[in-house]
């Protein structure tokens, strides 16, 4: 891991660390070109590429059609012929779209080639609910993306981590999928001035406690920390456990963990059924069984498209509260 350059504390937003990341990379490498829809002079969706083409062109600052099998092909050749992409897909929802480029494609030409071929390719995106953005534009897709083999997958839930996760995986010469929650963009944080990593696979301790374990990544890092927060008066202790990188998974500190707390809840905002918290228990079952005091906890939300309504959204999404009752219940199990 690159340490960081500089001591001073800076407080940044989670959108300005993602562009302050990506700029510099491209500074430091000719290679690193960004591809997308509006990614030119509008500056991405939200915001997230603005002032980018300004500062390095239309040749490196691409705005594309509006086809996101187009853009994933895109990145998917250029990687391959030794550029280094980095594609933007503007809704996570709109990855089905490019699956076929994905997953057949991206995810298999190393093996393909028996590891001849690398694709340094970034694929970024922006998912999750809480904008009343609708069914179609509010989902958490990524149990999908960590079910192939070949792509990494990240989800930072700070701007300290969307920034030096993002030039992990433009630097890795494998294809990332590096995922933002629209919710957290205007999170500020401390982020150091200069290029450093956090390497991918690598989870963090984010609260330190000895009673139960509690599993969680993107926003529901949060959530879960204010729960944990508020379950401390009453003698609850949680080890909240940020995953950052969803594959590959940080196994050996989750369930060591596990091991010291003997009881397990798994937290994301993804929909609970099939979603990435049940691969995780399982893990935890098969390498910590005899450790446990409890079944594992999954909290995730309703299986159901996410609402437009405000108030049913608000429903919809797990928060600080609902987490809380689950983990107080666990805790008593």
């Amino acid at each position: 891991m690159t340490p960081p350059t500089d001591t001073q504390e800076r407080r940044i937003a989670y959108g300005a660390a993602f562009t302050e990341g990506l700029a510099q990379m491209m500074d430091a490498d000719s290679n690193v070109f960004v591809a997308g829809e509006d990614v030119g002079r509008a500056g991405g969706v939200f915001g997230s590429f603005r002032g980018l083409n300004e500062r390095f062109g239309d040749m490196r600052v691409v705005d594309t059609p509006i086809s996101e099998q187009a853009i994933v092909g895109l990145g998917t050749g250029a990687a391959v012929s030794g550029l280094r992409p980095v594609v933007d897909v503007m809704f996570m929802d709109f990855m089905l779209v490019a699956m076929d480029q994905i997953v057949n494609q991206a995810a298999k030409l190393k093996y393909m080639f028996g590891g001849k071929a690398t694709l340094p390719m970034t694929i970024t995106t922006s998912a999750g609910a809480g904008l009343s953005a609708a069914a179609q534009h509010s989902q958490s897709l990524e149990a999908m993306l960590c079910h192939i083999p070949g792509l990494k997958v990240v989800m930072p839930s700070n701007p300290h981590d969307a920034k030096g996760l993002l030039i992990s995986c433009i630097r890795d010469d494998n294809p990332t999928v590096f995922v933002k929650h629209k919710r957290l963009l205007g999170l500020k944080g401390e982020v150091p001035e200069g290029l450093y990593e956090i390497p991918l696979g690598a989870a963090e301790v984010v609260r330190p406690g000895d009673d139960i374990t509690v599993v969680t990544y993107g926003r529901m890092v949060h959530e879960a920390t204010s729960a944990a927060n508020a379950l401390a008066s009453e003698g609850i202790e949680c080890d909240v456990i940020d995953l950052r990188t969803l594959q590959p998974l940080d196994m050996d500190t989750v369930v060591q963990s596990a091991q010291r707390t003997s009881r397990v809840a798994v937290v994301h905002e993804a929909v609970r059924f099939g979603g990435l918290g049940g691969e995780i228990a399982s893990q935890i079952a098969e390498e910590a069984f005899d450790y446990l005091d409890a079944p594992i906890e999954r909290i995730g939300a309703p299986f159901s498209p996410v609402p437009f309504s405000p108030v049913l959204e608000k429903e919809w999404v797990p928060n600080a509260e609902m987490i809380g009752e689950r983990i107080r219940a666990l805790a008593a199990a």
